[in-house]
């Protein structure tokens, strides 16, 4: 079967000795089956939970600037952004020569010493940027603003949703299915006051994620300041 939300369910379902579902009623299984459809989303975010920077929710993106503006929004599906890994993409016909590292700065140091930028309004005083900053908002802002339309890249790692329909796929790779699957018998077995078993599960389900972190994860390349 096909690595998706039913086949973590039915996986889950076979455990417990439950009828499995089928692409056919899964959207309207009730009751117990609701409960272990919301199990398998718990344990899913778990794990997210338990690590911030899993690599599987990593993400690039490219963003052109437009010329005598400052600030720009990020993707609603971003949680945290890598502010340090801002860089102006190597375009020869806009100047630049190679790829850039912009600074970060914070909010603070741009009120105090480039807030002004945003009122000119002759875009040839601009620049190739060489400066980042975190803006109020969900946006991040260019120092100096841009004169022509530079492309920047960034990185970040991205929020994660709740599976619906039996057919997502959820970001965890396939060769964890066993954790989630572990941390959805750990509510399942809530839901029927089976407190034993679902201590035994937890324990399981914890182990599972310490040896994803311990795999997946390389601290000194993925987590950076935000």
């Amino acid at each position: 079967m096909a690595y998706n939300f039913l086949d973590i369910v039915n996986t889950v379902c076979k455990r417990l000795n439950e009828e499995e579902l089928t692409s056919t009623n899964f959207a309207s299984a009730a009751g117990f089956y609701g409960q272990i459809k919301d199990s398998v989303n718990a344990g899913i975010r778990d794990i997210n939970l338990y690590h911030e920077y899993w690599p599987y929710n990593h993400s690039e993106i490219e963003v052109t600037l437009v010329a005598g503006t400052t600030r720009y929004a990020i993707p609603d599906e971003a949680k945290f952004i890598d502010y340090k890994s801002f860089r102006v993409k190597r375009d020869t016909s806009l100047n630049v020569g190679e790829a850039k590292r912009l600074d970060h700065i914070t909010y603070s140091e741009y009120l105090d010493n480039f807030i002004d930028q945003e009122d000119e309004t002759d875009t040839t005083k601009g620049a190739v940027p060489e400066k980042v900053f975190r803006g109020q908002n969900a946006e991040f802002g260019i120092v100096p603003m841009p004169n022509k339309a530079y492309k920047i890249r960034y990185e970040y790692f991205k929020w994660t949703e709740d599976l619906l329909t039996h057919d997502e796929v959820p970001r965890v790779p396939e060769r964890f299915k066993y954790v989630i699957v572990d941390g959805a018998m750990h509510y399942a077995y809530m839901f029927r006051d089976n407190i034993e078993s679902a201590q035994l599960a937890f324990k399981k389900f914890k182990d599972g994620m310490d040896y994803m972190r311990k795999v997946l994860v390389n601290e000194n390349i993925y987590i950076r300041a935000v």
